[in-house]
């Protein structure tokens, strides 16, 4: 067969150079191609985004199979054009790549397919943008919303940053998409769809930023390496309970939804579906898609396919897959070392004279893949682009892969050339692991409760209901259509057991922690409501794959406000009392300490800041300013009074209500106030044991203070104001803070956990 690869860079060298190896093949050809690709095979000189061009010599030349490499010319609809002209075709619609040219209808089409992801916003204003960040925090994540070559994405720790480049963004007429940050390592994985069936590839890690120890600006990526170690054990439990291992998982959850959900929408998807992912402490987790071979990751995955790749693809463009393909692949390791031109990815500087390409390319195990380079008029080869040469090392160990990319890359220079030096390094070095995924803290954890450290008991994806957003505990559910609730305005409210202290979403997840927080919450609400206070709670009556730790609830117009009521004096609310004798402007008595029972319970709500997503306190006078007199007087009365009647339960069971944050809302149908979210649970308030009570210090609880204690103690080894996440938790926090939050669910409700 004759093909016909367009794209100017070293992903289609790559590409040809698989295809020259496929016995089926009989001529390759490229448009327009680049210095490496033209000493290779034939190339036509012209723009790839042009569908016409690329039609005519589809047809012209004879070609069976044209196989479109970029992100701009599938967006551009190349691949439309060339399949109406009657050429098969290896690259979506331009309806298709949209997954790629567009993060926000990325982000609806994973939605709706139910895939886990980032929770997000979409921001086309400043506004919503700078909402959008202080309500995920830092780090902050901000992805221009349209194509950006690979350096359209922001993550930063600094609000001021990453709200520059959203301004930047809306500035020149487009939008932006605001995540909250996953945590984990990121893996690629190409999945080769014909439209119905798929087949996935080896997955493989890129290193998006310039310079070593992932400092610098984010560039089109530097280097990659194939497989990945670190990813033979990594098992997931899938809604149906059965554990899968990590290509799978990404296939059964991620990629074969999303193709059903294209096809469903009317435009399937023939190519590459490239999965960007985190390895996240809550499972895999998607953080973007490409419609498109990914480059540098391609170099390395191709270089050890040994399935003949002109017939595979040719398979995709015609629709004949099949359901059952396997994939051969060499033995050993790739790893790849991209050469960059001087100022890249600023402003790269081109017309610089390479010297070495033939040595490297002689080197055993060595191959040399051009990207961004040209003949001059001398004939010599010359920097044509940002991002210059692939070298890729073959071995049969990682190690002897990557020094064979580095000996190559070490025959090559040319004025100004830079490149990382530490492709690969932290696997080599053992150091790549999943957050809370270390074995002796999963295994020790294990023998004190039986549970698994991994699993954070929230699965995205639950047969009826459609995943919304993540939060730092939740996971939000809309129903499916067709469902048993479509058409009700209501939400399935998931309770993970991860855990949050000082603005982190921790690596290591409590086990049976959501399942308290829902059925504490439950058993609340049942005793408020019987004192004539309503809640959001529709149904218990949920999925099983998360049964005892979910609620279908009522969908409200959230009160932007927090309603904290206190009757002890403790945390944020002491430290201000030290300051100025008062709590939120209301003046308390001299001579009160750490515990001390206040004179009678007050109510001290709070807003989110405008810097970052910390909770600021206000005064009631504040409050009134935002919410109006009338609504501020409603909330100040049904904290307090929950709040009387919380603790006169708690101090029947021996338990000191120490202090509670609420939240309200108006039922849409009827306006009335209700009760929102969690209520009354070791997240949302200050449980204290009455009988080990003693003012003047700090007191024991049934909360997360215990963890919050451990993370600012010498043997977390963690410093609270740096940028560096929190440590995982060892099994003894672990299992000591289970306890207690079992230990509360046991004292209020007189009986054992469900479940």
């Amino acid at each position: 067969m004759k093909i016909l690869v367009v794209g100017p860079g070293g992903r289609e060298h790559a590409i040809v150079r698989a295809l020259l190896r496929d016995e089926s093949v009989t001529a390759v050809e490229a448009a327009p191609g680049n210095a490496g690709i033209a000493a290779e095979v034939a190339c036509h000189g012209l723009d790839a985004s042009d569908g016409d061009a690329v039609a005519r010599l589809a047809v012209d030349g004879g070609f069976d199979l044209v196989v479109v490499g970029p992100e701009a010319p599938l967006a551009a609809g190349v691949a439309d054009v060339v399949r109406a002209a009657g050429v098969p075709v290896f690259g979506p619609s331009g309806a298709a790549a949209q997954l790629e040219a567009s993060k926000a209808f990325a982000k609806d089409v994973m939605h709706a397919a139910g895939v886990p992801t980032a929770g997000s916003v979409h921001a086309a204003d400043v506004e919503t943008a700078a909402a959008a960040l202080d309500r995920f925090g830092a780090p902050h994540v901000v992805k221009d919303d349209g194509l950006a070559s690979g350096k359209g994405v922001v993550v930063t720790q600094d609000r001021a940053e990453a709200l520059a480049h959203a301004e930047t963004c809306v500035a020149a007429g487009g939008s932006v998409v605001i995540e909250e940050f996953l945590d984990g390592p990121e893996v690629s994985l190409f999945v080769l769809c014909d439209g119905e069936d798929l087949v996935p590839l080896s997955p493989a890690q890129d290193f998006k930023r310039i310079r070593d120890g992932g400092e610098g600006p984010n560039t089109g990526g530097m280097g990659a390496y194939t497989p990945l170690d670190w990813l033979a054990d990594h098992t997931e439990k899938g809604p149906d309970g059965v554990s899968r291992g990590f290509t799978e998982t990404v296939v059964e959850r991620v990629a074969k939804p999303t193709l059903d959900e294209m096809t469903a929408r009317g435009t399937p998807f023939v190519g590459v579906l490239y999965c960007g992912l985190a390895v996240t402490s809550r499972g895999v987790r998607v953080v973007e898609y490409n419609a498109r071979f990914g480059d540098p990751e391609t170099q390395a995955v191709l270089e050890r396919l040994q399935t003949p790749l002109g017939q595979l693809l040719l398979d995709c463009a015609t629709g004949s897959l099949g359901a059952d393909r396997q994939l051969s692949w060499r033995d050993g390791y790739a790893a790849d070392v991209v050469m960059a031109a001087q100022n890249y990815p600023d402003s790269p500087r081109t017309g610089d004279v390479i010297t070495g390409l033939d040595a490297a390319a002689a080197r055993e195990g060595t191959a040399v893949l051009h990207a961004g380079t040209a003949t001059d008029d001398d004939g010599a080869v010359v920097t044509a682009g940002g991002r210059v040469l692939a070298v890729v090392g073959t071995g049969e160990t990682l190690q002897q892969a990557v020094d064979r990319a580095y000996a190559g890359v070490g025959e090559i220079s040319w004025t100004g050339e830079q490149h990382r030096g530490d492709i690969a390094a932290e696997a080599l070095a053992g150091r790549v692991q999943v957050p809370g995924a270390a074995g002796d803290v999963a295994a020790d954890a294990a023998d004190a409760g039986s549970f698994s450290i991994a699993d954070d008991g929230a699965p995205s994806s639950i047969p009826g209901w459609v995943h919304v957003s993540s939060g730092k505990v939740r996971e939000l559910h809309r129903p499916a259509a067709g469902s048993a609730w479509d058409g009700e305005d209501v939400l399935l409210v998931v309770a993970s057991d991860r855990i949050s202290a000082y603005d982190h979403v921790l690596s290591t997840p409590i086990p049976d922690k959501g399942r308290v927080l829902t059925q504490l919450s439950l058993w609340w609400f049942d005793q408020l409501e019987a004192a004539g206070i309503p809640s959001h709670v529709v149904s218990t009556d949920v999925p099983d794959e998360v049964a005892g730790r979910a609620m279908i609830c009522r969908a409200l117009d959230m009160v932007e406000a927090e309603c904290i009521v206190r009757g002890h004096l403790t945390g944020s609310g002491l430290a201000e009392y030290r300051q100025s004798g008062t709590v939120t402007s209301i003046a308390l008595p001299d001579g009160l300490v750490d515990g001390s029972r206040l004179p009678e319970p007050i109510f001290t709500p709070s807003s989110k800041a405008e810097q970052g997503g910390h909770d600021e306190n206000i005064s009631f006078a504040t409050l009134v300013e935002q919410v109006g007199a009338e609504q501020a007087e409603r909330l100040r009365e049904a904290t307090l009074r929950v709040y009387t009647l919380a603790a006169e339960t708690c101090r029947e069971s021996g338990i000191i209500l120490a202090d509670t944050k609420l939240e309200f809302g108006h039922d849409p149908r009827t306006g009335e106030l209700v009760l929102g979210d969690e209520v009354l649970t070791p997240d949302s308030s200050r449980f204290w044991p009455a009988e080990e009570w003693e003012p003047g210090r700090a007191q024991p609880s049934f909360d997360k203070q215990y963890v919050r204690d451990w993370l600012t103690s010498p043997a977390s080894g963690w410093e609270r104001g740096s940028d560096v996440a929190p440590p995982p938790l060892p099994a003894d926090v672990v299992a000591a803070t289970r306890e207690r939050y079992l230990d509360a669910y046991r004292r209020l409700t007189g009986g054992e956990l469900d479940g």
